[in-house]
């Protein structure tokens, strides 16, 4: 069975959570005895638990232990699979004597002393760690009055029972703990190495189906989970089995890392030697040599979304569609723009700001026919309006929709669980509106400069505070998207963020952003070549996922395989 793991690492590893997957397998086989083989000449573990009864009826006679209550027959507990030979199961209680620990009251200093004896809470706890230090120490009052017993011994085995349900550590020092941990000695037979790296398995996945209240193991629950034991020798032979194992996935884990570290800074400089240089050869040599690798280079939906990301920056650099010397130069349609804006200012009463913007240090690496132009010198960028205070959403339906920054996706705005206000405040709120001709962009909060075109059917819709909008005048909407999509815009709106409790970009900064603009006959012409470039980037992703989703099936076979 272990020949079946080895033999598939790379199929196994290579899928979502792969190695994690992988080291629940390593333990789902060990625990039903399938790690290791049996050996017939190694006691049984029925004699174990002979042993393991005379010694609890020894340590209640010399008081060492309490009287155990009642337990549960383990022949009337429901088990999930069957034992090999010489395996046996049992509860808890038979397999280890376990304590709840106990928290002093928080509000009495008395209790608690920063130079006194450690006392562990489960983020005290690393899963599978050893704990040396704690946030907090008790007091020998505590350890008198509470306690009332000694420290637990340092390399006592923790779990916690309690809201995280199944956590283990072993104690490095002598401590107490508090009421969601129990301390666990094993019985003699029973290794403590095993009981390690079974119990969050057993705990969790409850041997027992309704074991788990909740988020919490009460003491009825944890009395009857069961525990598989396995002869002695053969519960050493699968803790060394299972910390090679365990040291091999570490190994992968490690490789798969700089593997993708390396992936991601190869991708990356060689996206950067298209949008970097400015000579037409070099840049032709650079894209054949892309292309002569690009299956396998873009092999990851990180490295096509940054490919995607060139796409945009080569677009508005105007290195993505060749330029057309009969094309109507930009200068043209930016005045054209300018005489636009004046009256839309004069309809609507905007006023004009004269804006502060220096564009000579890059205007020499425009192409042809092109022009550099802040925002704010050819379109108005205006916010959205927030609900007044003590007005609500309407419950039901209305014809009129208030766009929230939530709704708005990646993909543009998401038509599901839309919200509607009724007709006054419509008539309130009417300056605050955004047409399917307009860019809306996300200003404040952890999405700033998240960007999309509003569809025709929320034409008119009135827009948040958390937002603004960009109109577009007389660029083509689906150009000057690409355009502030691209990290040429992006890059600028982060340099202008206001640093608060919450991250905020202002209107006025936006105005200022400044962006390349083509000729409107190359817009079309680049927007028409990025939706066909971004469709078959779309479409490697699909194909990426179906293999994905190809080899968890593969994997999914051979796990069923291996556990059956």
């Amino acid at each position: 069975m272990t020949a079946l793991i080895t033999d598939n690492l790379p199929l196994l590893a290579g899928t979502p959570n792969g190695i994690k997957k992988l080291r629940e397998l390593i333990l789902e086989l060990a625990v039903r005895g399938k790690l290791v083989p049996q050996d017939p000449s190694d006691e049984p573990a029925s004699e174990l638990l002979k042993r393991i009864t005379e010694e609890k009826t020894r340590l209640v006679a010399e008081g060492k232990i309490k009287k155990p209550k009642s337990l549960p027959d383990v022949e009337t507990l429901e088990k999930l699979y069957d034992l090999p030979a010489g395996w046996e199961w049992t509860t808890l209680p038979g397999a280890a004597s376990y304590q709840i620990g106990k928290t002093p009251p928080t509000k009495e200093a008395k209790y608690w002393d920063d130079s006194g004896l450690p006392w562990v809470s489960i983020s005290d706890m690393e899963h599978y760690g050893e704990i040396t230090q704690t946030s907090r120490r008790v007091s020998e009052v505590a350890s008198k009055d509470i306690f009332k017993y000694q420290p637990i011994p340092a390399g006592t085995l923790l779990m916690s029972f309690k809201l995280t349900v199944g956590k283990v550590a072993i104690l490095g020092i002598d401590a107490y703990h508090n009421e969601a941990i129990i301390s666990l000695s094993p019985y003699n037979g029973v290794s403590k190495e095993y009981l390690f790296r079974f119990l969050p398995s057993i705990a969790l996945g409850g041997q027992q189906k309704n074991a788990l209240m909740g988020n919490t193991l009460n003491s009825e629950s944890m009395a009857q989970l069961l525990i598989p034991i396995p002869p002695l020798a053969e519960q050493q032979r699968i803790v060394a089995k299972i910390d090679e194992l365990m040291a091999l996935c570490d190994r992968l884990e490690a490789q798969q890392a700089d593997a993708e570290s390396a992936h991601a800074q190869l991708v990356q400089a060689l996206l950067d030697s298209l949008t970097q240089t400015s000579d037409a050869t070099d840049f032709a040599a650079n894209w054949q040599r892309l292309a002569e690798h690009f299956h396998t280079l873009f092999t990851t939906k990180p490295s096509i979304d940054a490919f995607k990301q060139t796409l945009l920056r080569l677009a508005v650099m105007g290195k993505l569609v060749p330029q057309d010397p009969n094309d109507e130069p930009a200068s043209e349609l930016l005045k054209r723009a300018k005489i636009k804006k004046k009256v839309i200012a004069d309809k609507w009463g905007y006023r004009e700001k004269k804006l502060e913007v220096s564009t000579t240090e890059i205007r020499s690496a425009l192409p042809q026919g092109w022009e550099l132009s802040a925002l704010g010198e050819f379109s108005f960028v205006k916010g959205g309006k927030r609900i007044p205070k003590g007005r609500d959403f309407c419950q039901v339906k209305t014809p009129y929709v208030y766009l929230r920054v939530t709704d708005m996706k990646e993909h543009g705005i998401t038509l599901d669980g839309l919200r509607y206000i009724d007709e006054s405040l419509h008539k309130e709120l009417a300056r605050y509106t955004i047409s399917s001709q307009d860019i809306y962009v996300v200003i404040v909060g952890a999405t700033i400069g998240k960007c999309g075109i509003v569809p025709v059917e929320l034409d008119g819709a009135h827009l948040t505070e958390n937002a603004a909008k960009i109109m577009c005048g007389e660029l083509l909407k689906e150009y000057l998207l690409i355009s502030v999509k691209s990290s040429y815009i992006q890059d600028q709106f982060m340099e202008k963020i206001f640093q608060q409790a919450q991250p905020k970009l202002a209107l006025e900064r936006i105005e200022t952003t400044v962006l390349p603009i083509p000729p409107i006959a190359e817009q079309h012409r680049i927007v028409a070549k990025v939706d066909q470039l971004m469709a078959l980037c779309d479409q490697l992703k699909t194909r990426l996922t179906q293999a994905r989703q190809l080899n968890e099936q593969l994997a999914s076979t051979l796990v069923q395989q291996a556990v059956a």
